[in-house]
């Protein structure tokens, strides 16, 4: 039976600027917004040389995004400028996703957060959001925990999920703020329950752990659902776990089988270990050593080294060839020197006997 891992807390998604993407703003304004069709592209466009903001704002989005007309982001970035440059909130967070991501103009990570903050003034969350995150990781700025949190913090206020999820990390880290586990569950919760799937694991760990809330399986095990069902590879291989252990749920391993192999097809390298072990244990599936060998040797080329000895041990015990009795001398070698200690005492022996002397033992 294998211990529930629940070390895999999801932090600040810290993937670049690139992850907001140009043109995050759709056309999907409430009632009193502009409405764009595509057989109003010629009338959008007059109403642009007009000096019509919001007609300026449509025309940079349809242009860059290709939306009834050929995408062209020389146009796009004319006029998203024309309508930043008169104030318009989204256009200058646009403008901002220009710079960062260094198409038709240069990369410029200072005039992107001027563009940031100039959106941000009026009001618009996810330039604060940005921010926030800019601060956070020292994006070309001097990392400034105390000003991430203000953005976060302003973001989180209006509703945000994004900046809410962002927020809790920092009040349970303590970056920026007096570590506080009410404030992060509170705020963990509030983009959970918007549908934040990185927010749902968390709020499953700490329901897991008892941390900041009573300790509650059945909550971790709900959490992680949701959150796995949006295909968070983490959640995913801890709700594979809960199946496995029985941990919140009633034990299935069959169901645990699935989950992990959701979460190892994404590249987890702790469900692509355990699915060697359950496939050479046939637990959930009937026995498959080649299915046990593929897992193992994914995480092994990932660099896991109970992997890397467990593949020594499968392939110097169960096959008689001479590139076989390599290829384990090789991995079990690469585990030992990651310090792995059992590899590191099978390896006094296995060169000169030519496989070890002891099978597979998880």
């Amino acid at each position: 039976m294998r211990a529930l891992l629940r070390n895999n807390f999801v932090p600040p998604a810290l993937i670049g600027l690139m992850t907001w993407g140009l043109f995050v703003f759709a056309p999907s304004y409430n009632d009193e917004a502009y409405v764009f069709e595509k057989k109003d592209v010629a009338e959008l466009r007059t109403k642009a040389e007009q000096g019509d903001v919001e007609s300026q704002y449509w025309l940079g989005f349809v242009y860059g995004d290709g939306e009834g007309v050929q995408k062209d982001l020389t146009e796009s970035l004319k006029w998203t400028k024309l309508a930043a440059e008169q104030g318009h909130a989204k256009a200058q967070y646009n403008m901002a996703t220009f710079y960062t991501r260094g198409e038709i103009v240069p990369e410029d990570i200072s005039e992107a957060i001027r563009w940031f903050q100039l959106s941000a003034a009026q009001g618009l969350a996810d330039a604060m959001d940005v921010l926030g995150y800019i601060y956070d990781i020292g994006e070309d700025v001097q990392e400034d925990d105390v000003e991430a949190v203000k953005w976060y913090q302003a973001a989180a206020e209006l509703g945000l999920a994004s900046a809410q999820y962002h927020l809790a990390d920092m009040y349970r880290g303590g970056e920026g703020v007096t570590p506080d586990l009410v404030a992060a569950v509170h705020w963990t919760r509030l983009a959970a329950e918007q549908g934040d799937e990185r927010a749902q694991h968390n709020l499953s760990f700490l329901y897991a752990l008892g941390e900041g809330v009573p300790q509650d399986s059945v909550e971790a095990f709900k959490w992680a659902t949701r959150a796995a069902k949006q295909g968070l590879a983490p959640a995913q291989y801890n709700l594979g776990l809960m199946y496995d252990t029985g941990e919140g749920v009633a034990e299935d391993n069959a169901e645990a089988v699935n989950w992990y192999l959701f979460s190892a097809e994404q590249g987890n390298v702790q469900a692509q270990v355990v699915l060697g072990q359950m496939y050479y244990d046939a637990e959930g599936v009937p026995h498959n050593l080649d299915e046990s060998i593929r897992w193992y040797t994914s995480a092994a080329k990932q660099g896991d080294e109970e992997a890397m000895f467990q593949l020594g041990m499968i392939l110097g015990t169960h096959y008689d060839t001479s590139e076989s009795l390599q290829l384990a001398i090789f991995w079990m070698r690469s585990a030992a020197d990651r310090g792995h200690d059992k590899a590191k005492e099978l390896m006094k022996d296995f060169p000169a006997l030519g496989r070890p002397k002891a099978l597979k033992d998880t």
